[in-house]
Parts: C-alpha cells; structure tokens; sequence
C-alpha cells in the first residue's frame, strides 16, 4: 500500500494497562484523545494455598510484549502510521510485589499480589514491636495504615522466606518493584542498561515512602528491616525513563507511570481539590482530590499521592478508600460457583428479579479494607430462604460493591467536611448498567459516567504525552476534550435505600471476627 494512503492522525500516544486480570495496550489521539486500537491479553492468577495470590511476572512482561505487538498490528491493518507514536505510559495494579535479580533479568519469586494474605502473622509479628501496637503509627508520614496490602509486609515476607532472595541481597544482585518498575526495568533494557525507577503514586503505596518529602524514609526502611540499595529511583509521574528496547516501538520513549488508581483521576480530569472518581475494577477504588496538601483520615481512608505530572510540578494528593472486592465478585460468581459462564450474564439474571429479596452478600474474601481494615472478617451470604435463587444472589452480589461504596463515601463526606454532589465512576464493571442506577439509588447521587470508559489508559496516554521533551498532549483546562457523558439519577426513595443499607451494615457486623491467624511455621513448601 502507498505511503499516501496512510490515515494521517498526527501524534499518537501509548498505555500500558497492567491490571490484576488482565494487560492491555491501548493507542489514543493525542489531540482528540480518541481511543484508536488495543490488544488485551488475561493474566493467571495463582492461588498456592489459601489467602495466597500471586502471578508470573515473566507471564506479565510477556503479555506487555504481546499485546504491543497485536495492537501495532491493528494499527497497519486501518492504515495508521505507528512511527507517529510518540510516548508511551504506564499504568499498574498497585502494592504487588516483585523481586528479581539484574544480573539474569530472571523474577526471583512469583509476584505477590496485592490481595494477597499470607503476610497476616508477618504484620501481627511486626505490630507486637510497634510503640502502642498502634497500626496507624506509620500513618503520619505514609499515610497508610500497617496491613497485609502494602508492599513493605510482602518483601519483608520475600526476605524472611526465600533463601535465593536473601542470596541475591547478600550478593547485591537483587531488585525490588511494584509491577511498574518491574515492566520499566524490562522493556529499557533490562540487564543490558534497564532504568531501574518508580514514580510517586506507586512508591507511595509500600510503605517505605515518606509522602511529604516524597523520599524512600530511612527509619521506615530500617523498620520493616529492606536494604535501601534494592529500592528503585522515585521519579515524577510525567518524565522521560527511558526508550522501549525491542519490539515494534523500539526507540519510543516510556514518559507516564502511574499507579492504576492515580491514573484513572488523571484519565477522570479530577485536577481540581473536591474532585472524585469510583474505579470498578477487580477490587473498587475511590479517590478524592485534596490538592496540594495531605489530609488524614479519622475514617479509615488512606492518603495518597494522586500525581505529580513533572519533576517541576508540584504534588497531589488524594484520600483514597479501597475495597477488596468488585468486578471479583462477579469473576467468583463464574469460576467458584458456576452461577454463570461469562461476567456479562450476571447483569442478565439480576434484571430478571430486579431485588435480593432481602439476601445481602458481604464478600469480605481477603478480609475487610476501607474503612474497616479488619482482616479476620471473612464472606458471608445471608438472609437466604428456600426462595431465594441464584438470580437473588446475583443481584445481592451487584449491591455488595455499591454498598461497600457508599460506605467508603460516608467515611470521605466525614473527613471533608463536603458531601459529593455526584460521583465520577469508570473501569470494566461500569458497563453493566444495572449496576450503575443501583449505585445511584444507594448512594443518592446522581453518577456519572465517561462515554470512553478506559480513563485508567487514558490517564497514563496523557501523562506520557505531557512529559517534558515529549509534549504532544496538553493538560491545560481549556485544551483538554470535552468529554460526553451518561447520568444515572437516584430512582429509589432515599428512607428505601436508608433501610437497605441498615441492613447491609448489620451483614457486615456478622462477616467480623471470623478467622483468626493461627501460628504458621516459617518457611514455605517448597
């Protein structure tokens, strides 16, 4: 085909979307923001013994090459030059955990996921040492409370259970990263020259992060007992890293890293303080913008670097709550149960009962996350009689990810003093429509969404294209693209949904105090 025929679009930008179920790459106009193509890719999950999540981070970096590759290939199948890709981004599941060793460019352990429970007597062993037994002690400089999330228990676990990574540290020959620096690592280079380097909103998720002089904290590290030599680089959310090394886009410039959640508020264009979005993913993600200072939670929120789009630029920052478990519910629902054979049809059996019949379903799976943190809560069907159906539980499993929302909003509402009017939401599980007017009516908000539903992608495309030395995206207000949106107004009387959540609450109360960890002997089966 002659050159002439090529559809000419000017500058496109890159994403990398690595989530916790799948990896996507995606390609958008720099200047419409439209999105052009994109390859997704599902990634295993592995669970080795109960409460335990890891995954392959070679499978990752794989699927990263993969989906790079089909997408380019897309491109040249509707004719659109892939030499005009200018940048690429970076957006990544938070907190899970990955060390390998430079010298081979070989992981050193399975990636520990970020729902992963095994570090419970690890964080149990540490709170006993604390000043207090206080877990919020941390809080002041990580904003973060201490649990099995963040990544500082998973690599203390790492260094206490894994003999090939204790070796590689002893050696020097040992890297730590969350999934970001893992794939940053890799894709410039990797042992050859890799540019060993994290941004601000994923280092601020570990634990070993002081979130005000945005530096790795000596005292936190000498705590959780890390090497600081094996922490990567801290950089802006918006710079040049390095160049992609091989495949289609060699030469290219990776200039956007983003934690998934920060991306989704930048893809949202919540640059304003008040601003908030609701990301339903495998787990559901509120963030709310608090500008350029830090707010603490007297709520069970976390506070949270948002971004910082440029060495130069100054900080966000964010509460966020997180819950556990969202579009994993519904997953659950098709690979445990059997109720049903893809994700799409759990929207269809509960539109055909259109209520839970008075069936709630707390799937407190890895625990209880925001604004509980209570790790010895455990799922919980209840309410059930010889009527209630798969049809009921399916629907009661659609409220559960609204009503733990809601939760998470009251608690922000509390600390900032300035209820939400409406919610932004985006991520995969926005689709499904009943679920979108269920969180209206249980909030009593109306909730807004996108019409382009990857603001995760969208986030890191823009944080690329707006690097310095890139600058072929422009985040000043009046450039960015008007946007179109659907609405979903409350339909359901507000005393309705007062009593339903009365009743969801006094669930919750039941799904407590289930587990209690018992004594582990160390070492793992080898």
């Amino acid at each position: 085909m002659a050159a002439s025929d090529r559809v000419v679009l000017g500058p496109l930008v890159g994403a990398i979307d690595q989530g916790t179920s799948s990896t996507r790459f995606l390609v958008f106009n720099a200047k419409t923001a439209e999105l052009l193509s994109h390859h997704q890719v599902e990634i295993k999950q592995k669970f080795p013994k109960e409460g335990w999540v890891e995954q392959d981070p070679k499978e990752i970096l794989q699927s990263v090459y993969e989906c790079v590759e089909k997408t380019c290939g897309k491109l040249n199948q509707l004719n659109i030059d892939i030499t005009n890709i200018k940048a690429i981004g970076v957006s990544n599941q938070r907190e899970t955990t990955v060390v390998w060793d430079k010298t081979t460019g070989e992981p050193l352990y399975n990636a520990i996921v970020w729902l992963d429970l095994r570090t419970q007597p690890t964080v149990e062993r540490l709170l006993k040492i604390i000043p207090g037994q206080n877990s919020s002690f941390f809080k002041t400089r990580t904003g973060l409370p201490l649990s099995t999330y963040f990544s500082a228990v998973k690599l203390r676990w790492l260094l206490d259970n894994v003999e090939e990574i204790r070796q590689a540290v002893r050696d020097g020959r040992a890297m730590f990263g969350t999934i970001d620096s893992w794939l940053i690592w890799s894709l410039t280079g990797g042992k050859n020259g890799g540019v060993h380097c994290t941004d601000v909103t994923n280092a601020s998720r570990t634990m070993l992060f002081n979130i005000h002089s945005l530096e790795w904290d000596s005292e936190l590290c000498h705590f959780f007992d890390v090497p600081m030599e094996i922490l990567p680089k801290v950089r802006s959310s918006s710079e040049i890293y390095g160049l992609m090394k091989s495949g289609a886009l060699t030469g290219v410039p990776i200039s956007g890293c983003l934690g998934d959640q920060s991306a989704a508020l930048v893809g949202q264009m919540c640059f304003k303080d008040g601003q908030a979005k609701n990301t339903y993913g495998t787990g559901c993600f509120l963030l709310y913008n608090t500008g350029q200072k830090p707010v603490l939670s007297e709520h069970g929120l976390l506070t949270t670097v948002a971004y910082k789009l440029g060495r130069d630029k100054p900080v966000y920052y964010a509460l966020e709550g997180s819950v556990a478990i969202a579009g994993a519910v519904v997953r659950w629902l098709r690979d445990n149960l059997g109720i049903v054979k893809s994700s799409s049809e759990v929207e269809k059996l509960a539109a055909e009962v259109g209520t839970s019949y008075g069936c709630y379903f707390v799937p407190a799976f890895s625990g209880l996350y925001a604004p509980y943190w209570e790790p010895s809560a455990r799922g919980i069907i209840c309410g059930l009689t010889q009527f209630t159906n798969k049809n009921h539980i399916a629907f009661a499993a659609l409220e559960a990810v609204c009503f733990q929302t809601r939760e998470i909003l009251d608690a922000m509402n509390k600390d900032c003093g300035i209820p939400l009017s409406e919610l932004q939401v985006d991520g995969g599980m926005t689709n499904n429509k009943i679920l979108m007017q269920l969180q209206a009516d249980i909030l009593c908000i109306q909730v807004v969404k996108p019409s382009m539903p990857e603001t995760t992608a969208l986030g890191a495309a823009m944080a690329a294209g707006a690097a310095e030395g890139v600058g072929v995206w422009s985040l000043n207000p009046g450039d960015l693209t008007a946007v179109t949106w659907e609405r979903f107004e409350p339909q359901i009387n507000p005393e309705e949904s007062e009593y339903r959540y009365a009743r969801w609450k006094k669930a919750v109360m039941k799904s407590m105090g289930w587990e209690i960890s018992e004594p582990q002997a160390n070492g793992i089966d080898k």
